[in-house]
C-alpha cells in the first residue's frame, strides 16, 4: 500500500461545517415538534379535525406547485420566444418551496408554507438568501463562478481523468495487441 492510498489522520480532516453538524439534530427536533402539534389539536378539536386539515394541506400544496410550475414554464416559453433570457427569480422557487411545506404533513410546515406564499415574505426571503449565496460564493473561492464551472467540466463521470497523465482507449496502444481490456485505474 503506498502512502497516497492511506487515509489521512483524525487530525488532518477538515471540521464539518455547521449546517452538517446541526441538520440532523434539526429535523428531529421538527419532527417531535410535529407530532406534539398534531397530538394538541387531535385532542382539543378531535381526530377528524386534524385528518381534515392535513389532507386540505396536501390539496392546497398540490395546486400551488401546479400554478407556480405552470407560471414558470410560461415565463420560460415567453422568453423563449422573445429571443432573450427568462426574468430572474419570479418567486416560482419560493412558491413552489411554500406548497411543498404545505403538502408536507404537520402544522408547523404548513405555516411555514402559507408564510411563503404571502410576496412580502417571498422578496425578503429572496433577499437574504441571494445575500448570503453571494456572501459565500465571495468567501469560497478567490476565483470566478468560471472557475468553478471549469473545475466541475475538468471531473466529468463520462471520462477519466488522473491526475498527470492522459488515458485512451486506443486499439494499438502498447499492452492492449492481446486484445484483453486493461485492469482497472487505481490511485
Amino acid at each position: 500500500m503506498t502512502t497516497g492510498d492511506q487515509t489521512p489522520p483524525p487530525s488532518a480532516r477538515p471540521r464539518r461545517s455547521r449546517l452538517r453538524r446541526y441538520l440532523p439534530l434539526g429535523i428531529a427536533v421538527w419532527f417531535v415538534l410535529e407530532i406534539w402539534l398534531l397530538t394538541r389539536v387531535a385532542g382539543a378539536a378531535g381526530g377528524l379535525t386534524v385528518f381534515l386539515l392535513l389532507v386540505a394541506g396536501v390539496v392546497a400544496g398540490s395546486v400551488v406547485i401546479k400554478r407556480a410550475g405552470r407560471r414558470a414554464f410560461r415565463s420560460l416559453n415567453e422568453a423563449m420566444q422573445r429571443g432573450g433570457s427568462p426574468e430572474r427569480g419570479g418567486g416560482n422557487g419560493l412558491m413552489m418551496l411554500g406548497g411543498l411545506l404545505l403538502i408536507i404533513p404537520g402544522l408547523i410546515s404548513d405555516a411555514a408554507g402559507l408564510l411563503l406564499l404571502i410576496p412580502p415574505v417571498q422578496q425578503a426571503v429572496s433577499r437574504y438568501a441571494e445575500r448570503i449565496f453571494e456572501r459565500r460564493l465571495r468567501k469560497a473561492a478567490p476565483g470566478s463562478l468560471g472557475d468553478a464551472f471549469q473545475q466541475a467540466r475538468i471531473h466529468r463521470p463520462d471520462s477519466k481523468v488522473v491526475q498527470g497523465e492522459v488515458v485512451k482507449d486506443d486499439a494499438d496502444a502498447p499492452g492492449d495487441a492481446t486484445g484483453e481490456p486493461r485492469p482497472p485505474l487505481t490511485r
